[in-house]
């Protein structure tokens, strides 16, 4: 299926269903209940197993801490699971690589079609652009976000530490206070903004003497990150055990964004 939605109405159990994002899913999947349902919501006191059992894929955006519990029933019951929860530590990532071992898994940081662009372009721009550019992320999110940086942030500083041979927990500067001397070559800067209700914005800098590049996206509305989840979902489905991201799902891994024209 290459738009990545099922024949049939895929069954989906959602984790965090009461969230905001958890809340746009749910109002997707009605709009677009010829291709998915939600057929169990999962909260923190739910029995997981049996939850887990009755779908055909999990989408999880709750929180970091009930990632474990997640795994453990999915890989129980042989359930593709779509991670879109962020702000997990070092070890709870490696579990996540770990289940990945047994069962398919998308652990993405934005399920956007045009952050995922954004991830590209961030990549092919450093290569270009060459190590005379600073590199800068600000990332600007609603009062209430828990985490920082976004999970968007930290992928992008991901993404231009391993176009610069860096280290992402050696060479991110979180932020800069009192006298920090010249900036160093070989720093990423990345800056979270937090105000309003602000869905998200991500900024990538670069900048050299005498000129600037900055790559900009803007998300006004959760639907499309909704819309992103359920098609990461549908995509899993039959696939073999292993981590994915939602580069893999979209087809933008080593080759350039597809251009779509205006009919």
């Amino acid at each position: 299926m290459s738009n990545g939605e099922p024949t049939t109405a895929l069954a989906v159990v959602l984790s965090g269903a009461s969230g905001r994002m958890g809340q746009a899913v749910r109002a997707c999947a009605r709009r677009e209940s010829e291709h998915y349902r939600v057929v169990a919501t999962v909260g923190r006191t739910d029995h997981l197993s049996v939850s887990v059992e009755v779908g055909d894929a999990v989408i999880d955006f709750s929180e970091a801490s009930i990632t474990a519990d997640l795994l453990a029933a999915c890989r129980a019951h042989r359930k593709p699971l779509v991670i879109g929860t962020t702000g997990h530590d070092r070890d709870q990532r490696a579990a996540i690589a770990e289940a990945a071992a047994e069962i398919p898994i998308v652990f993405a940081a934005n399920f956007s079609v045009g952050v995922n662009t954004l991830f590209w372009l961030t990549r092919e721009a450093a290569r270009i652009l060459g190590p005379s550019f600073d590199l800068e992320v600000i990332e600007f999110h609603h009062r209430r976000k828990k985490d920082a940086p976004s999970g968007t942030a930290r992928r992008l500083g991901e993404i231009l530490a391993e176009a610069r041979a860096l280290s992402y927990d050696e060479d991110i500067r979180h932020g800069r206070a009192g006298l920090v001397g010249e900036r160093p070559g070989g720093e990423i800067g990345v800056h979270a903004v937090r105000g309003g209700d602000v869905v998200g914005e991500h900024t990538v800098l670069f900048a050299d003497v005498g000129e600037r590049v900055e790559l900009i996206h803007r998300a006004s509305s959760r639907e499309t990150f909704a819309i992103g989840a359920l098609r990461a979902a549908a995509w899993l489905c039959g696939r073999s055990a292993g981590l994915y991201d939602m580069e893999d799902v979209l087809g933008l891994k080593n080759q350039p964004p597809e251009v779509r024209t205006q009919k």
